[in-house]
């Protein structure tokens, strides 16, 4: 069983049974017949479902958004604006599938040569809590597009949401396009062996990312890892501080700091630190840190206990290693996964809230003398995901960029996600690519036809 609780007072809010071995199996058997029957059905077609998927979502847009906000307690708002996006990234595809999904014709002269995407088969997706609606569309919505179909294990902590997923899913396309699972742990890895799954889907941490892998690997089955991220922030002298700092705010501490794309490392050039120091600290003084359900607060309680306790551990070790608390801190007591929006200040690039992936709202500063000292640090992370500079010569930002290991770049904006970009990291953060025209391609067969032109003498 599964239990879901309220991460602002830890009151449990449902309880859900395990899915069967009988019930995983009808399941794949419906996902399967479902690829069968939607693979060729004309694009056309399936951009209909697509914008039928849009107009769902924006009429419980309300409904949807208290649902993600009461099991992982991200503030109403941004519910709200997940739901959104969600329904703008369907409208994308619905707009720009035709065009991305035509057969790409290939001069081969004198044959005919044609590459086009055809369905790998039923992708099993394991998706985390941090945007429960979100993170399901991201990366399943292109292998929809392409004709699979989805198995969903989403994050326990978010059932509900799952099987809201799902429901949606089944009144648009009919049952088998998306069907989720409750499962324990240990039956995920026998699940992965079916021979039904084409592919596995896995965003979460680095440590299950690689199990995951290499059990699809053993069994010679695409795989898409989207892990962990520790981004770095980097202002040069010649930023826009106010802008820059007020970035940093939304970019670390949106969503309770529960991002992987999150600007968790700042490093600023020394000249103009206690700027942006001063300025940071003030957008975090004003920032609403209240119950996730009022329409005017900015940072809730974090998802989990638990989640809140690791943070805890982070932030008191980092402390120990000589950091300065620059903002928050203080635990908060109340009931439930609350953790405040808090700055440090590290020493050096072996602090714990520096090397380690901080998921929750602490935020770790760091000056620099130099733009080559600013890329030193940023590349002492295992993990590549993302990247936010911010500066106004742009010689030294092709300079930082080009020495970036990251999957994306953002100049003078911060990290995120969208559905004409692909998204993905290298390194520690995984490997594969979510979303645009890439997206499409990660869980299909890209297939090649080459036919022979028949002369009139041979006919």
């Amino acid at each position: 069983m599964i239990t879901t609780a309220d991460p602002r007072n830890g009151k449990t809010l449902a309880t859900y049974r395990f899915s069967s071995d009988r019930e995983v199996g009808q399941l794949l058997r419906r996902a399967q017949i479902a690829v069968r029957n939607h693979a060729d059905i004309p694009v056309t077609q399936r951009v209909m479902g697509f914008r039928a998927l849009a107009e769902l979502m924006r009429t419980r847009r309300a409904e949807l958004a208290l649902l993600i906000t009461t099991e992982m307690g991200k503030p109403i708002t941004q519910s709200r604006a997940e739901i959104d996006k969600c329904v703008m990234t369907c409208e994308y595809y619905a707009d720009h599938m035709p065009e991305m999904l035509a057969p790409q014709k290939v001069d081969v002269l004198p044959d005919a040569g044609t590459v086009r995407l055809r369905p790998l088969g039923v992708i099993l997706a394991i998706m985390p809590w941090n945007y429960p609606f979100w993170q399901v569309i991201r990366a399943m919505l292109p292998a929809v597009a392409v004709g699979n179909a989805i198995v969903l294990k989403h994050a326990d902590n978010v059932t509900g949401c799952a099987r809201a997923v799902q429901s949606m899913f089944d009144e648009v396309f009919g049952a088998g396009i998306l069907s989720c699972v409750v499962l324990p742990t240990h039956r995920v890895a026998p699940l992965i062996d079916d021979p039904a799954i084409a592919g596995v889907a896995f965003t979460g941490s680095n440590r299950i990312g690689a199990l995951v892998a290499a059990r699809a690997g053993r069994a010679v089955k695409k795989s898409v890892l989207e892990l962990g991220g520790s981004d770095p922030l980097i202002v040069l002298r010649d930023a826009d501080v106010p802008a820059a700092a007020a970035a940093a705010v939304r970019s670390r501490y949106l969503n309770a700091g529960q991002s992987c794309i999150a600007a968790k490392r700042i490093i600023v050039e020394r000249r103009v630190f206690p700027e942006f120091v001063e300025a940071m600290v003030s957008g975090l003084d004003e920032l609403v840190y209240d119950d996730p359900r009022s329409a005017s607060t900015e940072i809730g309680p974090m998802a989990r206990v638990d989640l809140r306790d690791e943070l805890r551990r982070q932030f008191e070790a980092t402390i120990a290693g000589g950091a300065q608390v620059l903002f928050g801190g203080k635990p908060d007591e109340r009931p439930g996964a609350w953790f405040p929006p808090t700055l440090v200040q590290v020493p050096d690039t072996s602090a714990v809230a520096f090397r380690e992936e901080t998921f929750g709202p602490l935020g770790a500063i760091l000056p620099v003398d130099s733009p080559a000292e600013a890329l030193a640090a940023a590349g002492t992370s295992v993990y590549g995901l993302s990247c936010s500079i911010w500066g106004s010569d742009h010689g030294v930002i092709d300079y930082l960029a080009d020495g970036i290991d990251a999957g994306s770049v953002f100049v003078n904006r911060i990290s995120e996600s969208d559905p004409r970009l692909p998204v993905g990291g290298v390194k520690a953060s995984g490997y594969g690519r979510e979303l645009g025209q890439y997206g499409l391609a990660e869980f299909a067969n890209i297939q090649a036809v080459r036919t022979a032109t028949i002369s009139r003498s041979n006919r």
